[in-house]
Protein backbone atom coordinates (compact mmCIF):
# COMPACT_ATOMS: atom_id res chain seq x y z
CA UNK A 1 0.00 0.00 0.00
CA UNK A 2 2.48 2.51 0.96
CA UNK A 3 4.85 1.13 -2.09
CA UNK A 4 2.09 2.14 -4.39
CA UNK A 5 1.42 5.31 -2.68
CA UNK A 6 4.98 6.04 -3.08
CA UNK A 7 4.73 5.25 -6.93
CA UNK A 8 1.78 7.23 -7.50
CA UNK A 9 3.37 10.05 -5.84
CA UNK A 10 6.47 9.62 -7.54
CA UNK A 11 4.87 9.61 -10.81
CA UNK A 12 2.52 12.58 -9.89
CA UNK A 13 5.90 14.47 -9.02
CA UNK A 14 7.80 13.08 -12.69
CA UNK A 15 4.20 14.79 -14.21
CA UNK A 16 4.39 18.05 -12.54
CA UNK A 17 8.06 18.40 -13.14
CA UNK A 18 7.03 18.06 -16.75
CA UNK A 19 4.75 20.56 -16.83
CA UNK A 20 7.02 22.81 -15.24
CA UNK A 21 9.67 22.15 -17.59
CA UNK A 22 6.98 22.86 -20.47
CA UNK A 23 6.39 26.09 -18.98
CA UNK A 24 9.65 27.20 -18.64
CA UNK A 25 10.19 26.10 -22.61
CA UNK A 26 7.52 28.35 -23.35
CA UNK A 27 8.30 31.21 -21.08
CA UNK A 28 11.61 30.78 -23.17
CA UNK A 29 10.57 30.58 -26.44
CA UNK A 30 8.60 33.80 -25.17
CA UNK A 31 11.31 35.69 -24.46
CA UNK A 32 13.04 34.72 -27.61
CA UNK A 33 10.54 35.93 -29.84
CA UNK A 34 10.35 39.35 -28.63
CA UNK A 35 13.15 39.97 -30.84
CA UNK A 36 12.65 41.07 -34.03
CA UNK A 37 13.95 38.84 -36.84
CA UNK A 38 16.60 39.99 -38.84
CA UNK A 39 16.39 41.51 -42.14
CA UNK A 40 16.99 39.15 -45.08
CA UNK A 41 19.17 40.83 -47.88
CA UNK A 42 18.13 44.22 -50.39
CA UNK A 43 16.07 42.35 -52.94
CA UNK A 44 15.28 45.55 -55.50
CA UNK A 45 16.01 48.83 -55.38
CA UNK A 46 15.00 51.35 -52.81
CA UNK A 47 13.58 55.18 -53.29
CA UNK A 48 13.42 57.19 -50.46
CA UNK A 49 11.65 60.10 -52.06
CA UNK A 50 11.13 64.21 -50.91
CA UNK A 51 13.01 63.98 -48.20
CA UNK A 52 15.62 66.29 -46.55
CA UNK A 53 18.85 64.32 -47.40
CA UNK A 54 21.99 64.99 -44.68
CA UNK A 55 24.42 63.97 -46.46
CA UNK A 56 27.19 64.54 -43.76
CA UNK A 57 30.04 64.84 -46.77
CA UNK A 58 28.26 67.45 -48.23
CA UNK A 59 25.62 69.85 -48.66
CA UNK A 60 21.80 69.20 -47.14
CA UNK A 61 19.87 68.21 -49.97
CA UNK A 62 16.00 69.35 -49.44
CA UNK A 63 13.28 67.71 -51.68
CA UNK A 64 15.78 65.01 -52.21
CA UNK A 65 16.02 61.34 -53.30
CA UNK A 66 18.20 58.53 -52.44
CA UNK A 67 18.50 55.46 -54.17
CA UNK A 68 20.00 52.05 -53.04
CA UNK A 69 20.10 48.99 -55.05
CA UNK A 70 22.10 45.61 -53.31
CA UNK A 71 23.10 47.25 -50.29
CA UNK A 72 24.82 50.03 -51.89
CA UNK A 73 23.84 53.49 -52.87
CA UNK A 74 23.33 54.14 -56.05
CA UNK A 75 21.95 58.23 -56.43
CA UNK A 76 21.85 61.22 -54.11
CA UNK A 77 20.04 64.22 -55.23
CA UNK A 78 17.00 66.36 -56.44
CA UNK A 79 16.96 64.95 -59.62
CA UNK A 80 18.03 61.86 -60.42
CA UNK A 81 16.67 58.17 -62.43
CA UNK A 82 14.67 56.05 -60.03
CA UNK A 83 14.51 52.36 -61.98
CA UNK A 84 11.36 51.01 -63.20
CA UNK A 85 11.34 48.15 -61.01
CA UNK A 86 12.07 50.37 -57.18
CA UNK A 87 10.50 50.46 -54.11
CA UNK A 88 9.30 54.02 -53.95
CA UNK A 89 8.91 55.44 -50.56
CA UNK A 90 7.70 58.76 -49.90
CA UNK A 91 10.04 60.69 -47.08
CA UNK A 92 8.47 64.36 -47.58
CA UNK A 93 8.39 66.06 -44.55
CA UNK A 94 10.98 64.24 -43.19
CA UNK A 95 14.60 63.83 -42.79
CA UNK A 96 17.52 61.31 -44.38
CA UNK A 97 20.71 60.57 -42.18
CA UNK A 98 23.79 58.06 -42.10
CA UNK A 99 22.71 55.49 -39.87
CA UNK A 100 24.70 56.22 -36.52
CA UNK A 101 28.27 54.73 -35.51
CA UNK A 102 28.59 54.59 -31.32
CA UNK A 103 32.48 54.15 -31.59
CA UNK A 104 33.29 52.89 -28.13
CA UNK A 105 30.73 50.30 -26.02
CA UNK A 106 30.49 46.97 -24.77
CA UNK A 107 26.59 46.20 -26.97
CA UNK A 108 26.00 42.08 -27.71
CA UNK A 109 28.65 41.71 -24.57
CA UNK A 110 26.40 42.34 -22.17
CA UNK A 111 23.06 41.73 -21.35
CA UNK A 112 22.10 41.74 -17.67
CA UNK A 113 24.72 43.37 -15.50
CA UNK A 114 23.38 40.76 -11.97
CA UNK A 115 24.02 38.23 -14.46
CA UNK A 116 27.75 36.88 -14.70
CA UNK A 117 26.82 34.02 -17.67
CA UNK A 118 26.05 37.20 -19.40
CA UNK A 119 28.98 39.13 -19.34
CA UNK A 120 31.87 38.65 -22.02
CA UNK A 121 33.81 41.95 -22.22
CA UNK A 122 36.32 41.39 -19.44
CA UNK A 123 38.38 38.18 -20.05
CA UNK A 124 40.30 36.37 -16.85
CA UNK A 125 43.87 38.01 -16.17
CA UNK A 126 45.54 41.45 -17.48
CA UNK A 127 47.03 40.35 -20.87
CA UNK A 128 44.23 39.56 -23.38
CA UNK A 129 45.10 40.70 -26.61
CA UNK A 130 43.63 37.63 -28.25
CA UNK A 131 40.47 38.54 -27.15
CA UNK A 132 37.93 39.19 -29.96
CA UNK A 133 34.91 41.33 -29.36
CA UNK A 134 32.97 40.26 -32.29
CA UNK A 135 33.25 36.37 -31.45
CA UNK A 136 31.67 37.08 -28.31
CA UNK A 137 28.87 39.63 -29.53
CA UNK A 138 25.09 37.93 -28.73
CA UNK A 139 23.12 38.49 -31.96
CA UNK A 140 20.11 37.78 -29.50
CA UNK A 141 20.40 41.00 -27.24
CA UNK A 142 17.05 42.91 -26.69
CA UNK A 143 19.62 45.64 -25.97
CA UNK A 144 20.64 46.08 -29.92
CA UNK A 145 16.88 46.84 -31.23
CA UNK A 146 16.38 49.13 -28.55
CA UNK A 147 19.71 50.96 -29.87
CA UNK A 148 18.62 50.82 -33.18
CA UNK A 149 15.32 52.59 -32.54
CA UNK A 150 18.02 55.53 -31.32
CA UNK A 151 19.30 55.10 -34.95
CA UNK A 152 22.51 53.28 -33.92
CA UNK A 153 23.38 51.50 -37.20
CA UNK A 154 26.90 50.20 -36.06
CA UNK A 155 28.79 50.04 -32.94
CA UNK A 156 32.81 49.57 -31.83
CA UNK A 157 32.17 46.77 -29.35
CA UNK A 158 34.85 46.60 -27.11
CA UNK A 159 36.82 44.56 -24.54
CA UNK A 160 36.86 46.94 -21.20
CA UNK A 161 38.96 44.43 -18.55
CA UNK A 162 41.90 44.04 -17.27
CA UNK A 163 45.41 45.95 -18.80
CA UNK A 164 45.34 44.74 -22.37
CA UNK A 165 41.62 43.87 -23.13
CA UNK A 166 41.43 42.44 -26.70
CA UNK A 167 40.36 43.65 -30.00
CA UNK A 168 37.34 45.88 -30.43
CA UNK A 169 35.18 45.56 -34.09
CA UNK A 170 32.93 47.43 -35.76
CA UNK A 171 30.26 45.70 -35.58
CA UNK A 172 26.39 46.26 -37.34
CA UNK A 173 23.30 46.20 -35.35
CA UNK A 174 21.19 43.60 -37.29
CA UNK A 175 22.20 39.58 -37.97
CA UNK A 176 21.50 36.49 -37.53
CA UNK A 177 25.35 35.44 -36.29
CA UNK A 178 28.33 37.61 -35.64
CA UNK A 179 29.93 36.54 -38.67
CA UNK A 180 26.90 38.36 -40.34
CA UNK A 181 27.06 41.25 -38.11
CA UNK A 182 30.88 41.84 -37.98
CA UNK A 183 31.76 45.18 -40.26
CA UNK A 184 35.27 45.39 -39.96
CA UNK A 185 37.22 43.46 -37.10
CA UNK A 186 40.17 44.21 -35.28
CA UNK A 187 38.89 48.00 -35.79
CA UNK A 188 42.04 48.93 -32.65
CA UNK A 189 43.75 47.03 -29.46
CA UNK A 190 42.62 48.30 -26.23
CA UNK A 191 44.71 48.98 -23.38
CA UNK A 192 43.22 50.34 -20.13
CA UNK A 193 46.14 53.00 -18.91
CA UNK A 194 46.49 52.67 -14.75
CA UNK A 195 46.47 56.09 -12.99
CA UNK A 196 49.72 58.08 -12.68
CA UNK A 197 48.78 60.15 -9.72
CA UNK A 198 47.71 58.38 -6.06
CA UNK A 199 44.83 60.40 -5.46
CA UNK A 200 43.58 59.20 -1.42
CA UNK A 201 40.43 57.80 -0.93
CA UNK A 202 38.03 56.87 1.89
CA UNK A 203 37.28 53.32 0.20
CA UNK A 204 40.69 52.01 -0.44
CA UNK A 205 43.12 50.64 2.20
CA UNK A 206 46.29 50.82 -0.01
CA UNK A 207 49.08 52.78 1.36
CA UNK A 208 50.59 55.41 -1.25
CA UNK A 209 54.09 53.56 -1.19
CA UNK A 210 51.45 49.70 -2.00
CA UNK A 211 49.61 51.45 -4.60
CA UNK A 212 52.48 53.25 -6.49
CA UNK A 213 53.79 49.93 -6.28
CA UNK A 214 51.20 48.09 -8.23
CA UNK A 215 51.03 51.14 -10.71
CA UNK A 216 54.40 50.42 -11.99
CA UNK A 217 54.07 46.75 -11.86
CA UNK A 218 51.31 47.04 -14.11
CA UNK A 219 53.43 49.36 -16.52
CA UNK A 220 55.99 46.90 -16.29
CA UNK A 221 53.82 44.36 -17.80
CA UNK A 222 52.68 46.25 -20.51
CA UNK A 223 56.08 47.00 -21.29
CA UNK A 224 57.27 43.83 -21.40
CA UNK A 225 54.44 42.50 -23.33
CA UNK A 226 54.83 44.42 -26.60
CA UNK A 227 58.17 43.80 -25.81
CA UNK A 228 57.32 39.52 -26.27
CA UNK A 229 55.28 40.14 -28.49
CA UNK A 230 57.46 42.04 -31.01
CA UNK A 231 60.40 39.99 -30.41
CA UNK A 232 57.70 37.13 -31.28
CA UNK A 233 57.00 38.90 -34.35
CA UNK A 234 60.69 39.18 -35.22
CA UNK A 235 61.14 35.59 -34.64
CA UNK A 236 58.21 34.38 -37.02
CA UNK A 237 58.64 36.82 -39.91
CA UNK A 238 62.59 35.14 -39.96
CA UNK A 239 60.77 31.30 -39.70
CA UNK A 240 58.86 32.32 -42.95
CA UNK A 241 61.58 33.61 -44.59
CA UNK A 242 63.82 30.44 -44.09
CA UNK A 243 60.62 28.10 -44.51
CA UNK A 244 61.25 26.40 -41.30
CA UNK A 245 59.16 26.47 -38.33
CA UNK A 246 60.61 26.85 -35.01
CA UNK A 247 58.57 29.04 -32.81
CA UNK A 248 55.21 27.36 -31.26
CA UNK A 249 52.83 29.84 -31.84
CA UNK A 250 51.17 32.50 -29.03
CA UNK A 251 47.57 33.71 -29.59
CA UNK A 252 48.13 36.85 -27.11
CA UNK A 253 51.46 38.14 -29.27
CA UNK A 254 49.79 36.90 -32.64
CA UNK A 255 47.26 39.12 -32.22
CA UNK A 256 49.62 41.98 -31.47
CA UNK A 257 51.64 41.36 -35.06
CA UNK A 258 48.83 44.16 -37.02
CA UNK A 259 49.55 46.49 -33.97
CA UNK A 260 53.37 46.86 -34.31
CA UNK A 261 53.00 46.27 -37.88
CA UNK A 262 51.01 50.21 -37.89
CA UNK A 263 47.87 48.31 -39.41
CA UNK A 264 46.04 48.86 -36.01
CA UNK A 265 45.97 51.26 -33.48
CA UNK A 266 45.93 51.26 -29.71
CA UNK A 267 42.98 52.32 -27.96
CA UNK A 268 44.13 53.96 -24.76
CA UNK A 269 41.54 54.42 -22.23
CA UNK A 270 42.48 57.33 -20.35
CA UNK A 271 41.23 60.61 -19.10
CA UNK A 272 43.87 62.29 -16.56
CA UNK A 273 46.50 64.48 -17.76
CA UNK A 274 49.64 62.53 -16.55
CA UNK A 275 47.90 59.25 -18.56
CA UNK A 276 47.54 60.90 -21.59
CA UNK A 277 50.92 62.33 -21.42
CA UNK A 278 52.50 58.44 -20.76
CA UNK A 279 50.56 56.96 -22.97
CA UNK A 280 51.92 59.23 -25.92
CA UNK A 281 55.18 58.85 -24.84
CA UNK A 282 55.21 55.32 -24.78
CA UNK A 283 52.97 55.10 -28.18
CA UNK A 284 55.95 57.23 -29.60
CA UNK A 285 58.73 54.90 -28.23
CA UNK A 286 56.28 51.65 -29.55
CA UNK A 287 56.17 53.06 -32.35
CA UNK A 288 52.37 52.00 -32.60
CA UNK A 289 49.21 54.30 -33.65
CA UNK A 290 47.33 55.67 -31.34
CA UNK A 291 43.47 56.39 -30.37
CA UNK A 292 43.03 58.26 -26.74
CA UNK A 293 39.40 56.84 -25.59
CA UNK A 294 37.73 59.42 -22.88
CA UNK A 295 40.34 61.90 -22.56
CA UNK A 296 38.27 64.09 -20.38
CA UNK A 297 41.90 66.57 -20.06
CA UNK A 298 42.32 66.33 -23.43
CA UNK A 299 41.69 69.94 -24.04
CA UNK A 300 45.15 70.91 -21.80
CA UNK A 301 47.37 69.40 -24.32
CA UNK A 302 45.62 70.03 -27.79
CA UNK A 303 48.77 70.73 -29.26
CA UNK A 304 50.01 67.90 -28.86
CA UNK A 305 47.23 65.70 -30.50
CA UNK A 306 47.50 67.71 -33.41
CA UNK A 307 50.89 67.62 -33.88
CA UNK A 308 51.10 64.05 -33.27
CA UNK A 309 47.70 63.30 -35.21
CA UNK A 310 46.23 61.37 -32.79
CA UNK A 311 42.34 61.02 -32.68
CA UNK A 312 39.65 60.97 -29.70
CA UNK A 313 36.98 59.38 -28.88
CA UNK A 314 35.07 61.67 -26.10
CA UNK A 315 33.03 59.22 -23.98
CA UNK A 316 30.06 59.93 -22.48
CA UNK A 317 29.82 64.01 -22.99
CA UNK A 318 26.88 63.53 -20.69
CA UNK A 319 28.49 63.41 -17.55
CA UNK A 320 30.42 65.48 -14.70
CA UNK A 321 33.69 67.51 -14.26
CA UNK A 322 36.17 64.84 -12.28
CA UNK A 323 37.48 67.60 -10.18
CA UNK A 324 35.71 69.95 -7.52
CA UNK A 325 36.89 72.25 -8.97
CA UNK A 326 36.16 72.56 -12.45
CA UNK A 327 33.58 73.98 -14.27
CA UNK A 328 30.09 72.25 -15.10
CA UNK A 329 30.67 72.15 -18.13
CA UNK A 330 34.13 71.05 -18.56
CA UNK A 331 32.64 67.74 -20.55
CA UNK A 332 30.17 69.40 -22.44
CA UNK A 333 32.52 72.02 -23.72
CA UNK A 334 35.18 69.25 -24.29
CA UNK A 335 34.29 68.48 -28.30
CA UNK A 336 34.34 72.34 -28.90
CA UNK A 337 37.41 72.89 -27.47
CA UNK A 338 38.78 69.79 -29.98
CA UNK A 339 37.48 70.61 -32.92
CA UNK A 340 38.97 74.22 -32.56
CA UNK A 341 42.20 72.83 -32.10
CA UNK A 342 42.03 70.65 -35.42
CA UNK A 343 41.74 67.46 -33.78
CA UNK A 344 39.91 64.33 -35.52
CA UNK A 345 37.48 63.24 -32.93
CA UNK A 346 34.16 61.85 -32.51
CA UNK A 347 31.29 61.23 -29.70
CA UNK A 348 30.55 58.05 -28.06
CA UNK A 349 27.45 57.76 -25.76
CA UNK A 350 27.60 55.80 -22.13
CA UNK A 351 29.33 52.33 -22.59
CA UNK A 352 26.52 51.05 -21.03
CA UNK A 353 24.46 49.54 -23.77
CA UNK A 354 20.69 50.01 -22.24
CA UNK A 355 22.04 53.71 -23.15
CA UNK A 356 23.36 53.25 -26.34
CA UNK A 357 19.98 54.52 -27.77
CA UNK A 358 20.71 57.95 -26.00
CA UNK A 359 23.83 58.81 -28.02
CA UNK A 360 22.47 61.57 -30.13
CA UNK A 361 21.61 63.16 -26.76
CA UNK A 362 25.19 63.19 -26.02
CA UNK A 363 25.67 64.82 -29.44
CA UNK A 364 23.03 67.31 -28.66
CA UNK A 365 24.77 68.48 -25.61
CA UNK A 366 27.82 68.95 -27.47
CA UNK A 367 26.10 71.23 -29.94
CA UNK A 368 24.19 73.27 -27.02
CA UNK A 369 27.76 74.33 -25.89
CA UNK A 370 29.78 75.79 -28.37
CA UNK A 371 30.29 72.53 -31.10
CA UNK A 372 28.15 73.65 -34.35
CA UNK A 373 25.28 71.30 -34.71
CA UNK A 374 27.06 70.62 -38.32
CA UNK A 375 29.76 69.13 -36.43
CA UNK A 376 28.06 67.49 -33.99
CA UNK A 377 26.37 65.71 -36.42
CA UNK A 378 29.91 64.38 -38.05
CA UNK A 379 30.64 63.27 -34.99
CA UNK A 380 28.47 60.45 -34.29
CA UNK A 381 28.21 59.39 -38.28
CA UNK A 382 31.51 60.16 -40.99
CA UNK A 383 34.13 61.30 -38.18
CA UNK A 384 33.03 57.93 -35.92
CA UNK A 385 33.52 56.02 -38.83
CA UNK A 386 36.93 57.84 -39.63
CA UNK A 387 38.39 56.71 -36.41
CA UNK A 388 36.91 52.93 -36.59
CA UNK A 389 38.76 53.35 -40.37
CA UNK A 390 34.74 52.39 -42.10
CA UNK A 391 34.18 55.47 -43.40
CA UNK A 392 35.30 54.39 -47.05
CA UNK A 393 31.87 52.60 -46.07
CA UNK A 394 29.60 53.87 -43.83
CA UNK A 395 29.13 57.38 -42.60
CA UNK A 396 27.42 59.56 -45.22
CA UNK A 397 25.34 59.35 -48.01
CA UNK A 398 26.90 59.22 -51.60
CA UNK A 399 27.19 56.93 -54.19
CA UNK A 400 29.17 54.28 -53.63
CA UNK A 401 29.05 53.53 -49.75
CA UNK A 402 26.75 51.17 -47.99
CA UNK A 403 23.11 51.77 -47.86
CA UNK A 404 23.29 52.26 -43.92
CA UNK A 405 21.13 55.10 -43.13
CA UNK A 406 17.62 56.05 -41.38
CA UNK A 407 14.30 57.81 -41.96
CA UNK A 408 13.68 60.21 -39.10
CA UNK A 409 10.25 62.20 -38.66
CA UNK A 410 12.60 65.43 -37.25
CA UNK A 411 15.87 66.72 -36.91
CA UNK A 412 18.11 63.72 -35.07
CA UNK A 413 19.87 66.55 -32.78
CA UNK A 414 16.01 67.79 -31.33
CA UNK A 415 15.17 64.83 -28.40
CA UNK A 416 11.70 64.42 -29.21
CA UNK A 417 12.87 63.04 -32.94
CA UNK A 418 11.83 59.38 -33.70
CA UNK A 419 13.74 57.01 -35.92
CA UNK A 420 10.95 55.43 -38.47
CA UNK A 421 13.09 53.52 -40.30
CA UNK A 422 16.74 52.48 -40.38
CA UNK A 423 18.43 50.49 -43.59
CA UNK A 424 21.65 48.72 -42.83
CA UNK A 425 23.31 47.60 -45.96
CA UNK A 426 20.26 47.92 -48.16
CA UNK A 427 18.47 45.81 -45.45
CA UNK A 428 14.81 47.57 -44.48
CA UNK A 429 15.36 46.62 -40.22
CA UNK A 430 12.34 46.07 -38.47
CA UNK A 431 12.02 48.48 -35.89
CA UNK A 432 10.38 47.07 -33.17
CA UNK A 433 11.92 46.63 -29.51
CA UNK A 434 11.55 45.78 -25.75
CA UNK A 435 10.42 49.55 -25.07
CA UNK A 436 7.91 49.76 -27.48
CA UNK A 437 6.35 46.42 -27.03
CA UNK A 438 6.10 47.27 -22.84
CA UNK A 439 4.85 50.73 -23.95
CA UNK A 440 2.04 49.14 -26.09
CA UNK A 441 0.95 46.41 -23.02
CA UNK A 442 0.70 49.09 -20.30
CA UNK A 443 -0.77 51.32 -22.54
CA UNK A 444 -3.48 48.39 -23.30
CA UNK A 445 -3.79 48.13 -19.41
CA UNK A 446 -4.37 51.54 -18.51
CA UNK A 447 -6.69 51.82 -21.29
CA UNK A 448 -8.84 48.70 -19.78
CA UNK A 449 -8.45 50.10 -16.66
CA UNK A 450 -10.35 53.46 -17.68
CA UNK A 451 -12.83 51.71 -19.64
CA UNK A 452 -13.88 49.33 -16.65
CA UNK A 453 -13.91 52.42 -14.00
CA UNK A 454 -15.94 54.21 -17.34
CA UNK A 455 -18.70 51.51 -17.13
CA UNK A 456 -18.91 51.01 -13.07
CA UNK A 457 -19.43 54.68 -12.91
CA UNK A 458 -22.48 54.09 -15.72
Amino acid sequence: MNRKRGRKMENGGWRRAGLAIVGILVFAGGALASDPIPAPKQKKPIALIGGTIYTVSGEVISGGTVVFDKGVITAVGTNVAIPADAERVDVKGKSVYPGLVDAYSIMGLTEIGSVRGTLDYNETGDVNPNARAEVAVHPESELIPVARSGGIAITGSSPMGGLIAGTSAAIMMDGWTWEDMTLKAPVGLVVNWPAMVYTPSPFSRQSKEEWTKNRDARLKTLMESFESARAYMVAKKAERQRGVPYHETDVRWEAMIPVLEGKVPVWVQANELTQIQAAITWAERENVKLVLVGGRDAWRITSQLKAKSIPVIVVDVLNSPSRRWEGYDLVYSLPKKLKDAGILFCISGDTDPSNARNLNHHAATAAAFGLSKEDALRAITLDAARVLGIDTLVGSIEPGKQATLMVVSGDILELNSTVDQLYIQGKTIDMRDMHKQLYEKYTEKYRQIHEERGKERN
